[in-house]
């Protein structure tokens, strides 16, 4: 199984310093929509086949595998079927929470969350929002879905302003999806999360792979990388929904189908390479 090239000069280089130092490298996921299909209800999400394998085969080959997700790390962990899985490392509510060796740190949300979840109900009463629209409560943070509406672009339109209002009231930060909105506490995105855990594990390259515009953090931060000397390589899990990240994205593959995949190219390589040292 060969390990598909990416398309630009970075990329490729930072794929091959990833195979030829594998113990320096760390590989990044997002969860929903990279490693798990988007679906109708998020609480129906699981991953993709073969994937939680893969993830568990690839952990002792690398430095580290992290996934870096919007939802409480605990429902990623559950959700994924990690619990029991050795080395792989949850980073929930973009990175406020951390689950690790079976054990999950979370900080107390800050008030406004709070101010959001007493005002969200109202608020989409107030504004006519569609049936079929529904709020999701993370802890610490709430998000709007509208993919269960009869036209969720639409609905989206409607609420985008008012949330966008309330999120400012409450001292929250708006976070665009696909088909929702999320209202989460600032200063801590994926691009945040990804940079603090590279620099943590002192990695000499990274891989991120995600489908979404919340990943975008993520690709600007192993842009950012690159200039401290970091390989970086960037994988589009692919979609028809959002094409901002297969713009930007060094590998664009089909969607979690494609991520497994790729998942498993990468785990046969480094299995099949020589000894090192």
């Amino acid at each position: 199984m060969t390990v598909p090239r990416p398309h630009t000069a970075e990329g490729a280089a930072a794929l091959d310093r990833l195979l030829a130092e594998p113990s320096t490298a760390v590989l990044a996921f997002d969860f929903d929509g990279t490693l798990a299909p988007i679906v109708a209800d998020p609480r129906d999400a699981r991953a993709y086949p073969g994937v939680t394998t893969e993830l568990a085969r690839l952990s002792p080959l690398v430095a580290s595998v992290v996934i870096i997700t919007g939802r409480p790390a605990g429902l990623a962990v559950e959700y994924g079927g990690l619990d029991g899985v050795d080395g792989v490392v949850v980073l929930g509510q973009y990175g406020r929470e951390r689950w690790e060796a079976g054990r999950l740190e979370a900080p107390e949300p800050p008030p406004g969350v709070r101010l959001v979840r007493d005002e969200l109900p109202e608020l989409l009463r107030r504004h006519d929002a569609p049936e079929g629209t529904w709020i999701e409560d993370k802890g610490h943070a709430l998000a709007v879905h509208t993919r269960r509406t009869p036209a969720p672009e639409a609905a989206l339109t409607l609420l985008r302003g008012p949330l966008t209002e309330l999120a400012e009231r409450a001292e929250l930060t708006v976070e665009p999806g696909r088909m929702v909105i999320e209202l989460r506490p600032p200063g801590m995105d994926k691009g945040a999360a990804l940079t603090r855990f590279v620099t943590e594990r002192g990695a000499a390259s990274v891989l991120y792979a995600g489908d979404d515009l919340g990943d975008l953090a993520a690709f600007d931060a192993v842009a950012a990388l690159r200039g401290a000397g970091v390989a970086g390589l960037t994988v589009c899990s692919g979609s028809d929904e959002v094409t901002a990240l297969a713009d930007r994205a060094d590998l664009v593959v089909d969607g979690p189908p494609g991520v497994a995949a790729l998942l498993g190219s990468l785990r046969a390589a480094l299995e099949s390479a020589p000894p090192r040292g």
